[in-house]
């Protein structure tokens, strides 16, 4: 069923992707054709996510204004295509074209000045091609330098560059010259003018989309991609070297230990992890809250291989507008079944037969049994465990959304969504997603049988003896999320600079391998600390493994706070609170995923120490502190988890590579 519904999550969100791309019209014209023309939005050039409609100001308003319908993608994106006031006709060309004439009150002059002294810029589609401009420029005061004097341009220089009967190409300039002085709050009559020029050029229709990625693959810029993969690769063959080195050395003083006879073994003292070999698979506290992290970050994990996987085959092309949003709902909430059997079956397996709940139940039977009481619980139990794994991500999400909303609608921004996009996510949210989390928890719990640990668990937890300060749990999360971090932090900077900035990120090949790195590296560093914890005597490794690997998405929210007061000249109340509120939601992503991916790898690799133990005790024919029912259980244990797949693949390359 997971195979399933995985395959219909990929051909759903590539079929709404393609049909985003594709749009009504077939891109051909004849002369004098309309060609359409939509403007989109204005906004501080700083402030990518404080963007206003386009005749928020007072521009010229075309003779039939025209709302272009939006998809759900393009909605979340914050694009409100109208019609523009310019007429582009196919190789048609224009010189000093008047677009009206209009006079502007004081109040007016003041908010374009404002506009004017914050940088503002707007963004149109021609032929579903983006181009952008400035609404105007700040001067010094040629008679006293203190002052500065504001202009906006009145006049646009469009040049269109076709091939046969296609567009390829459009960009605007604003000429210079032909200004309007707005420095003071009085009356001002403006014609708005533009030019229009037609060249033609060599470039194929299907390569007009290239000039946009361009910039992101220059010499330079690829250059420090390649030097960060190799900063990374370095670090992850450190890695591998010292985990090899560790638990080769481990081995071989055990195996030599276990060469002795049983009776001088006898009289050796176990230390280190080995002495307390009965409280390692002690199940941890919080059960139900720690299987649902599992699920939500299992789930975060396959939406961010989909996501990658429709980036590697090109569906992400620049300004393919809203097709990431819209594979973003359309993938998570399709993968919310995994979350369900992620989370169900691993509780199921802690909880055992005290967990099992029927039903298939017939209403009559059900009130007439004496356990009434005892069903009821197990099915409130099914729906907590649930409803806490459905609601562990989403429900940050959703409040910082609330937020965030309620700010964009206080400012009128383009980012506040409309009620009826809200109508649509909830649907989604409450037709597909919680359906499939409680199809998914149900499979999940039907395919697991009771979690049976390499060895017999005693019966009262061994005391922790006191450890230092350096092997507390907030020293180890920030060693164990250092190394992931300084694996990908060059990478970071142009991804922020693509998220919150105007720079074009297409290398995906590069950020799926970078991606790929920081798996690999947070499982050895998260198996390198549980071992060591281990070694200390402390058997609290379960909560420890998840929080060491998830850390790394603290680092990623410190590199926010660098980020946005170092490197961005980003302000103002509601770019703040886009840029924090937004970015803590997908911190908190990295960290359940990443947390997931630690947890699975250290227990993998305990699992599989485990089965080289005894098949050192079972070749060696000497002692071994497992009894024969525990050889027996350790070996169905890991050949259930060979069978069954139930780690994910970076714990697999991680237990392999050590």
């Amino acid at each position: 069923m997971i195979r399933w519904q995985l395959l219909v999550a990929l051909l759903v969100v590539i079929t709404i992707t393609q049909e985003a791309a594709s749009g009504s019209s077939d891109h051909k014209y004849k002369p004098n054709d309309d060609v359409p023309i939509y403007a989109n939005k204005v906004g501080p050039f700083h402030n990518p996510s404080e963007t206003y409609r386009f005749y928020d100001l007072p521009f010229c308003l075309p003779a039939h204004l025209k709302e272009k319908k939006e998809a759900l993608g393009e909605v979340l994106n914050g694009d409100r295509l109208v019609s523009a006031p310019y007429k582009l006709q196919f190789m048609v060309e224009k010189d000093s074209e008047l677009v009206c004439r209009k006079k502007l009150t004081k109040e007016e002059v003041s908010k374009l000045r404002s506009a004017v002294a914050k940088d503002y810029y707007f963004q149109m589609y021609y032929d579903d091609l983006p181009f952008w401009g400035f609404l105007g420029k700040v001067e010094k005061d040629k008679t006293d330098p203190s002052e500065e004097k504001y202009y906006l341009f009145k006049h646009l220089h469009f040049e269109i560059h076709y091939k046969k009967d296609r567009v390829i190409e459009i960009n605007a300039k604003a000429d210079p010259n032909a200004v309007v002085d707005l420095t003071e709050d009085k009356e001002v009559e403006v014609e708005f003018m533009y030019t229009v020029r037609w060249k033609e050029t060599n470039i194929p229709f299907e390569s007009r989309m290239e000039k946009y990625s361009q910039t992101s693959s220059q010499p330079h810029h690829l250059e420090i991609h390649w030097f960060s993969i190799i900063n990374s690769c370095v670090t992850v063959l450190l890695l591998t070297g010292f985990l090899a080195t560790i638990l080769m050395r481990v081995l071989k003083n055990d195996f030599v230990k276990y060469a002795h006879d049983e009776e001088e073994a006898d009289d050796q003292e176990e230390t280190g992890w080995k002495y307390i070999h009965g409280d390692v698979f002690r199940y941890p506290k919080y059960k139900s809250l720690f299987a649902a992290a599992l699920g939500s970050g299992t789930q975060l994990f396959s939406l961010a291989l989909f996501i990658f996987g429709l980036a590697l085959v090109g569906v992400f092309y620049p300004y393919n507008r809203g097709a990431l949003f819209t594979a973003l709902v359309v993938i998570y909430a399709l993968t919310s079944g995994i979350a369900g059997y992620t989370a169900s079956s691993f509780y199921h397996q802690l909880e055992g037969t005290n967990w099992i709940i029927h039903l298939r139940v017939y209403t009559l039977q059900f009130i007439a049994t004496s356990y009434i009481g005892r069903k009821f619980d197990r099915m409130v139990t099914l729906v907590r465990n649930l409803l806490l794994t459905g609601c562990l991500f989403c429900g940050p999400l959703f409040l910082t959304f609330c937020f965030l909303n309620t700010v964009a609608i206080a400012y009128t921004a383009t980012a506040a969504l409309p009620f009826g996009t809200i109508v649509v996510i909830v649907l989604i949210w409450t037709l597909v997603t919680s359906p499939l989390l409680v199809l998914g928890g149900i499979a999940g719990k039907n395919s697991k049988a009771e979690f049976q640990a390499p060895v017999r668990t005693t019966k009262y937890p061994r005391e922790i003896p006191p450890l230092p300060w350096y092997r507390k749990t907030v020293p180890q999360m920030a060693m164990a999320g250092f190394l992931p971090f300084s694996a990908i932090y060059i990478e970071l900077y142009y991804i922020f600079a693509s998220v919150w900035g105007h720079r074009i990120y297409t290398i995906y090949s590069i950020l799926f391998i970078v991606f790929i790195i920081l798996l690999i590296v947070t499982a050895f560093i998260t198996v390198a600390l549980t071992y060591f914890q281990l070694a200390a005597e402390d058997h609290e490794w379960w909560w420890r493994s998840f929080l060491c690997g998830g850390s790394t998405g603290v680092f990623i929210f410190g590199y926010c706070l660098y980020y946005y007061y170092e490197r961005s000249d980003m302000s103002g109340f509601m770019q703040t609170s886009f840029f924090f509120g937004y970015m803590a939601c997908i911190c908190y992503g990295f960290f359940l995923m990443l947390g997931t991916v630690g947890f699975r790898a250290a227990l993998y690799v305990l699992l599989l120490l485990r089965f080289l133990y005894v098949t050192s005790c079972v070749e060696q024919q000497g002692f071994c502190f497992l009894a024969k029912s525990e050889l027996q259980s350790v070996v169905a244990q890991t050949q259930g988890l060979w069978s069954s797949g139930a780690v994910t693949t970076i714990a697999v390359v991680a237990a392999a590579a050590a």
